[in-house]
């Protein structure tokens, strides 16, 4: 099963669909107790099925695909762009916004994770708090320290995919323990309403007890290799200014694409193939 997972940067009280913050396409290997996680960075230059009579381009960032096509068809249109453009063809969708992420994490209890060496600051010129800083070390995190934490700003889509991973990795061990497995069918049924899915109840049950039963290694995160990628600028007609952009050879993504579907990759790359960035649970 391959499931598009979609994390919107919609807050409470905004009147609008919001953009793609994170989109990964997930492998799911029932048989053999696999999950595997494929990042597609946001603002690659794509072309976006019917929005050319409305907008009058039919190119631009890959997170914006999810707004032009609204809350109803946002994910059908999503979909039907990275196949378009990259040859992913997915079973199924899961939208969630990032502020029922952090409500996810506090009703679980915090999430505890390891900050690596030389830790994280993310602060930037225009905003030095110190919630954006993260010591090196051992953390316990609220809902909105590890939704700041996977959102940093200031650093490459790379490195915040990493971000990503960690804080991913620490919810999924987080549920292993036996106090949540038992708090777990009701917290995700208080989630339901908020997160925007075509999986059945029994399909959401079949996942999350092979999230539970599964040996965490065999979760694994990863991304196109960072020698894709050039970054450069382009006009983008519906803002009317140049935009930063991701340039990379879009057959070359595909290949990797149909390899990670077939279950080839990122298990094993074709022999001279610049490696992917890869990151497994502990």
């Amino acid at each position: 099963m391959t499931i598009l997972a979609i994390g919107t940067d919609v807050r409470p009280g905004e009147q609008r669909y919001g953009l793609t913050d994170v989109m990964r396409a997930v492998r799911v290997d029932f048989l053999q107790q696999r999950v595997t996680a494929l990042e597609f960075p946001r603002d690659l230059w794509v072309k976006i099925p019917g929005i050319e009579n409305s907008l009058k381009t039919d190119r631009q960032k890959l997170n914006t695909a999810y707004a032009y096509g609204s809350p109803e068809h946002g994910p059908s249109l999503l979909a039907r762009t990275l196949d378009l453009n990259f040859g992913l063809n997915v079973d199924h969708y899961m939208v969630a916004n990032m502020n029922v992420f952090a409500e996810i994490v506090d009703a679980l209890g915090g999430l505890d994770l390891t900050i690596p060496e030389g830790g994280i600051d993310g602060r930037t010129s225009t905003d030095r708090s110190e919630r954006l800083v993260f010591p090196a070390g051992p953390q316990h995190l609220n809902g909105e320290q590890a939704l700041t934490l996977a959102r940093m700003r200031n650093v490459s889509v790379f490195e915040r995919a990493e971000h990503q991973n960690m804080v991913m990795c620490a919810l999924r061990k987080k549920v292993e323990s036996p106090e949540i497995l038992l708090r777990l069918p009701g917290i995700i049924n208080s989630f339901m309403n908020n997160i925007q899915t075509d999986l059945t109840p029994g399909q959401i049950s079949q996942l999350a007890c092979l999230g539970t039963q599964m040996p965490r290694n065999n979760i694994m995160f990863t991304s196109f290799p960072l020698k894709l990628f050039k970054s450069a600028e382009v006009y983008d007609p519906v803002l009317k200014q140049d935009v930063f952009v991701w340039k990379a050879d879009f057959d070359m993504l595909r290949g990797y694409v149909s390899e990670f579907q077939s279950g080839d990759w990122p298990s094993s790359s074709p022999s001279g193939a610049p490696e992917p960035e890869t990151s497994r649970c502990e």
